[in-house]
């Protein structure tokens, strides 16, 4: 039987309106930005993306839970990333044989809430028409409202150590602005080392130069990593391939001299078409950002273009081999469509 156990809750809005819930997760008030994904499964990769850090999400697919939440070892870092969690319809009783306990339960561990209100799509519109916007869930004490946006996030998820996935001859140097796991496991699958360092480290100052970086995806503003920016300009000096993804495309694109700015709503889902520049060949892809590429500095191109809205998805060096891209070509959760950026930017490098 579906499990009826819940406290009330309300999600305010920084615009004034007011949302009745139910709270099946962790009877705790949090505030941050609230913003819709439309995604219809890989709920646990999506809720353990680092990207997610400071946020507030709604799930626009209507059912959630109904497969419960797999092993640690599927997850895209080791705990949940979202302020708050609101869908539609919470499911208490989910069945799937890799299951390892329900959603409420993993959110009341991890002491996050967890809402139900039943009309996620009049939310998702005033999301999509106003913006993103703050937000906070209250179920018993008021606290302010929070604009995570202004706070370094990328160094809030960041490893605090260096630590290495699969061997190889090739040792490729992983800066972790808040990735997902599955991005040095995908490399590391192709036969080299991934060297998987903080946010702020300084890759030409290691104990052995890298055959090549990349930059990795992470929440927030790109321009609040002013550590990982001024790094990224030392390796462009010294001609060392780079690959940028997600927040890694803003990054390398700052740090060559380009802008960024922030998007009204954000791309958020396992569905957003994206257009090879110069060819035919459309590409669904995963994707989990708020920001984008504006400006594209002197001697790149843009690579890639989002087919909905126009906005940049990827920028490469006209002669030299750094490139970066605005999706997840390791697709966790996702289309595997992309799968191939990870080789031709390893062949570039003269890796593989």
């Amino acid at each position: 039987m579906q499990n009826n156990k819940f406290t009330k809750a309300k999600l305010y809005l920084k615009n004034g309106e007011t949302l009745e819930a139910k709270n099946f997760g962790s009877i705790k008030s949090v505030a941050g930005e609230v913003v819709f994904a439309t995604g219809m499964t890989g709920y646990p990769e999506a809720l353990t993306d680092p990207s997610f850090k400071g946020q507030i999400l709604v799930f626009t697919y209507p059912i959630i839970g109904s497969y419960g939440v797999p092993k640690k070892e599927f997850w895209e870092s080791d705990k949940i990333q979202v302020s708050g969690l609101i869908v539609s319809q919470y499911i208490d009783t989910p069945s799937h044989h890799e299951n390892a306990s329900t959603l409420a339960q993993w959110f009341k561990k991890e002491n996050i809430p967890l809402l139900e209100i039943k009309d996620t799509r009049l939310l998702t519109q005033k999301l999509r028409d106003k913006g993103a916007m703050l937000g906070k869930i209250i179920c018993k004490k008021d606290i302010p409202y929070q604009d995570p946006n202004k706070e370094n996030l990328v160094a809030e998820v960041s490893t605090k150590k260096i630590f290495s996935v699969g061997t190889g001859k090739k040792n490729i140097v992983l800066i972790d602005c808040g990735t997902k796991k599955n991005i040095a496991e995908s490399v590391a699958k192709r036969g080299v080392k991934v060297t998987v360092v903080p946010w702020d480290t300084d890759p030409t100052s290691l104990s052995f130069t890298p055959d090549a970086v990349i930059i990795s995806n992470g929440p927030g503003d790109p321009t609040k990593a002013t550590a990982t920016i001024k790094n990224v300009k030392k390796l462009l000096q010294k001609h060392i391939p780079i690959l940028g993804i997600c927040l890694g495309n803003q990054i390398l694109n700052l740090a060559s001299g380009g802008k960024t700015y922030k998007l009204k709503f954000g791309h958020r889902s396992q569905n957003q078409p994206v257009l090879e520049v110069g060819t035919d060949k459309c590409y669904l892809t995963t994707q989990n950002h708020g920001f984008a590429v504006g400006t594209i500095p002197k001697n790149f191109k843009e690579w890639f273009r989002n087919a909905n809205d126009d906005t940049n998805e990827g920028i490469i060096h006209q002669s030299l081999p750094f490139m970066s891209v605005q999706f997840h070509p390791e697709s966790t959760p996702g289309p595997t469509d992309t799968d191939w950026i990870f080789d031709y930017f390893l062949k570039r490098a003269n890796i593989l």
